[in-house]
């Protein structure tokens, strides 16, 4: 099947991107990995930043203001502005949807706190804002005709002289690999969070294949070294607690019974003060207690019947004990002008791109409205890209290298652990490259990721039947998650200061000369270069000088 336009990802962000590429004539796909219900965006259950008044300039200067101060120095201003502005209307837009905010008894929107916001802007759906936003989008999105095509593995781009002309996708029920022809693609698939396996709010298949994928493809990530850890996840199981638990007036309380932080300060300073309670013996708990059981339930209700389910406690009588886990990735594929890429065709959006939004920090409740705004922006332009342009031709010499991939991985034995593999590099990046960190443990990090790197190669499935076969995706998987964990290794490294989500004990001050994103490149295969990224006309230049030398 051939499409005008092909979206890679189910969440906020690609579920836009679809209803605005649609149109009453054209063909639309949205391609998932997984289950359609279970992204990020579906999970996200604080809220989403918006001042509702289109109209009070000095509200949605305080947001923009809040969101490039967040950014630590590395907000692009253009984007801010642009989301922050823009936000009004998405609401207005989502409730056309059939989104149904709280609202109050006079039918206006509420609006809660969030961590480092100046004001109380942060709409939302009891506790489960994510899940509601995305089965409304969902459901507008099959009226208007869009197909989703669930269990696909994206293995590469098919491309056509530095133009986009399809996917290449591993259909998991019979792992044969397939090609989607395409005008224009759109890559909204999600972060990296995954990596950090048994210490991460994410489901571990959000292992950053978009990302290894737009590396092969010649693409560069951005800001791969800033990973936001939550301050509080649920202390066994690492689900979330959602900071509208803290917005709604909840306490971070140490088991002597003291607070030790502003609750509502931003999420890598409230991170940090957690874990050094750890650090030093103790335990921390979120105390609802004070707001009674009335409310917990109805402002609440995901996590109080959670906390019971996972935890066997009542939120009304009891503490809750938290830890800081890997919760969004700031990092992704480098975007110009919001959601554009460096191919023709292909565009970027959500949290797999990286277009300065959040710089260096993302301000909580802002990762929805990304999402939405530059879902749009993304759907907006692949439909012009798409309605201008001819399908260009695929190069199956490329999809054949997949095949052979794929065969190859099912032909041979191997008594290694795979999984084995996961968890212990999640440990491994936790321990090494998570809230805290130094030279040492990220040259630790990098020579235990180099040994990976050269493992992989060398996995194979045990069971060779190829129908819904779990095993062949999680060693595809291994093969993007230690790629990119190295760029994130590399990127840590090269970034000797403390700056937003990123912290290292040997440099805690930030260092003003770095106030540049740092970029990776793949040079040829398994070779990553690191570096800070020019400015945009010297890079502008050194592109056509040399497009002319080749």
């Amino acid at each position: 099947m051939i499409y005008d336009v092909v979206v890679v990802g189910g969440g906020i962000a690609g579920l836009m991107a679809a209803i605005e590429a649609k149109s009453s004539t054209n063909r639309v796909a949205i391609i998932t990995k997984g289950n359609l219900f279970k992204s990020n965006s579906s999970l996200a259950s604080g809220g989403i930043n918006s001042v509702l008044d289109p109209y009070d300039y000095v509200e949605i200067r305080k947001h923009i203001n809040d969101t490039f101060t967040s950014a630590a120095g590395l907000g692009d201003k253009k984007s801010i502005e642009h989301m922050c502005k823009q936000a009004p209307r998405i609401i207005k837009k989502l409730v056309s949807f059939g989104v149904e905010f709280d609202k109050d008894d006079n039918g206006v929107i509420v609006q809660r706190s969030f961590g480092g916001g100046s004001a109380k802007r942060t709409c939302y759906v009891g506790d489960k804002t994510g899940a509601a936003i995305t089965q409304a989008l969902i459901k507008h999105a099959k009226s208007l005709g869009v197909q989703f095509l669930v269990n696909n593995f994206i293995m590469n781009l098919a491309l056509h002289h530095s133009k986009v002309s399809g996917v290449i996708s591993l259909r998991r029920f019979d792992s044969s690999v397939v090609v989607y022809p395409a005008k224009a693609v759109i890559l909204a698939g999600g972060g990296y969070a995954g990596i950090y396996r048994g210490f991460s709010t994410n489901a571990v298949d959000y292992t950053g294949d978009l990302l290894a994928v737009a590396l092969r493809a010649g693409l560069r990530l951005q800001d791969m070294e800033f990973v936001q850890f939550h301050p509080t996840g649920f202390a066994k199981s690492n689900n979330l607690v959602s900071e509208a638990a803290r917005g709604e007036g909840g306490y971070l309380v140490n088991d002597e019974g003291k607070r030790f932080v502003d609750e509502l300060e931003r999420r890598d300073i409230v991170s940090r003060a957690i874990a050094e309670q750890i650090e030093n013996g103790k335990k921390v708990f979120i105390d609802l207690r004070h707001l009674g059981k009335e409310l917990i339930e109805k402002k609440l209700p995901s996590l109080y019947k959670n906390a019971f389910l996972q935890a066997g406690i009542d939120l009304s009588e009891e503490l809750l004990p938290i830890k800081p886990v890997a919760h969004y990735t700031m990092g992704g594929i480098e975007a110009s002008n919001g959601v554009n890429t460096d191919i023709k065709g292909l565009f970027v959006c959500g949290e797999c791109a990286a277009n300065g939004v959040h710089g260096a920090n993302r301000l909580g409740g802002n990762s929805l409205l990304e999402g939405a705004v530059f879902g749009e922006l993304a759907g907006i332009r692949a439909l012009a890209y798409s309605r201008a342009k001819d399908f260009y031709p695929i190069d199956y010499s490329k999809v054949i290298k997949d095949i052979e991939l794929v065969d190859k991985i099912f032909d041979k034995d191997t008594s290694k652990n795979f999984n084995a593999m996961r968890i212990s590099l999640g440990n491994m990046m936790f321990s090494n490259v998570g809230i805290k960190r130094t030279q040492e443990g990220l040259e630790k990090a990098y020579d235990y990721i180099s040994y990976l790197r050269s493992e992989v190669p060398t996995l194979h499935c045990i069971g060779k039947e190829r129908t819904n076969n779990v095993e062949l995706v999680s060693i595809l998987e291994l093969r993007n998650v230690t790629e990119i964990a190295e760029a994130v290794i590399l990127s840590a490294l090269k970034r000797e200061e403390s700056r937003g989500a990123h912290f290292r004990v040997d440099h805690e001050e930030t260092n003003p000369k770095y106030a540049e994103s740092i970029v990776v490149q793949e040079l040829k295969k398994g070779i990553l270069r690191v570096f800070f990224k020019e400015h945009k006309l010297l890079y502008k230049i050194r592109k056509i000088f040399n497009a002319k030398t080749n």
